[in-house]
């Protein structure tokens, strides 16, 4: 991956853009320093005060997110994980950045009932999406994860890693920066968000929900207590439209293909970005119905963004109702 120089800059209004969320102009009326750059094939950015010394620390993230790239890009052939999908079946030694994620998302596809498939890759490459072009069909059950490293019980399983990996890499980053005492920031990696402490008025940080239709405003805004992570999972980025149907980058695990119906985004609130991310990713591959409910059991934050002729649907689940401006 190209590494590109971060950039620091001190700014008086400052519009973070990213997936399906952004942090409205309007919120950064307070001075603030931002850091910038790129990993993973997206921009991330951190709002800090002034004083924190921003520039410091940005070698230290980008050689965390280097050395998370080089474990968990399906992209790389020399990663880790891409060591691990060309392994004959039997137990893979891994370092922690494999096992820990893939215990995650095992921990939440069993939660999910399956709609989070992390075996699921073949399937979205089939689709035109993604780069695990070889594999057998999706079984997430034959697949466990130690510390010691990751078993499969078939050859030609996989794993992709893509709906959770960058929450961690985001959570990794932003203890790094709490560590060095740097107590009040908004952290955003590729449109995902960790909020520590407050913004620098005093008041929460703030993000919006991108509409997912195009020329539409946003969805909605959400105020993010201290400790909180939000991400979003949804049609517009990641899609093509053919024979007037479109084809998301989500794969339905259970019909075997690409989400339809109504639900065009899903943006969770969750304690970490890792958590936000999968279960993103989940509910939106639920889809209309079954995702809000799948939310409801679970006590998930969730704002579900729909078409209905043409107009936005809201549709909330837990306390995302306590977040929205």
């Amino acid at each position: 991956m190209k590494t590109h120089r971060p950039r620091l800059s001190r700014r008086t209004a400052l519009g973070l853009l990213g997936g399906s969320l952004l942090l409205p102009r309007a919120a950064m009326a307070a001075r603030v320093e931002t850091l910038s750059g790129t990993a993973f094939g997206t921009q991330w950015r951190v709002a800090a005060r002034p004083d924190r010394g921003l520039h410091r620390l940005a070698p230290e993230v980008e050689a965390l997110f280097a050395g998370i790239d080089r474990q968990l890009s399906p992209w790389r052939p020399d990663s880790a994980i891409s060591r691990f999908n060309a392994a004959p079946a039997g137990a893979f030694a891994a370092d922690r950045a494999l096992t820990e994620v893939a215990s995650a998302a095992l921990r939440i596809a069993g939660q999910s009932d399956g709609a989070f498939d992390p075996t699921v890759g073949p399937l979205v490459a089939r689709w035109g999406f993604g780069p695990i072009v070889r594999g057998g069909e999706p079984d997430w059950r034959a697949l466990a994860a130690r510390p010691s490293g990751v078993t499969k019980a078939r050859a030609d399983l996989t794993l992709d890693l893509c709906g959770i990996a960058k929450g961690w890499a985001l959570d990794q980053a932003a203890a790094r920066l709490r560590s060095t005492g740097i107590e009040d920031l908004l952290f955003d990696l590729g449109g995902e968000f960790v909020a520590l402490g407050r913004h620098p008025d005093g008041r929460e940080w703030r993000v919006a929900v991108e509409s997912p239709l195009q020329g539409r405003p946003s969805a909605a805004t959400l105020s993010l207590p201290s400790g909180t992570a939000v991400a979003t999972s949804g049609t517009r980025a990641q899609s093509y439209v053919l024979n007037g149907r479109r084809y998301s980058h989500i794969v339905d695990p259970g019909t075997r293909t690409p989400t339809s119906g109504t639900l065009l985004s899903v943006t969770v609130v969750a304690a970490d970005a890792m958590t936000a991310d999968a279960w993103a990713t989940a509910l939106c591959a639920a889809g209309d119905e079954d995702g809000p409910a799948l939310a409801e059991a679970h006590g998930i934050a969730a704002l579900f963004v729909s078409e209905d002729a043409g107009r936005l649907r809201l549709r909330r689940s837990g306390a995302i109702a306590e977040m929205l401006l």
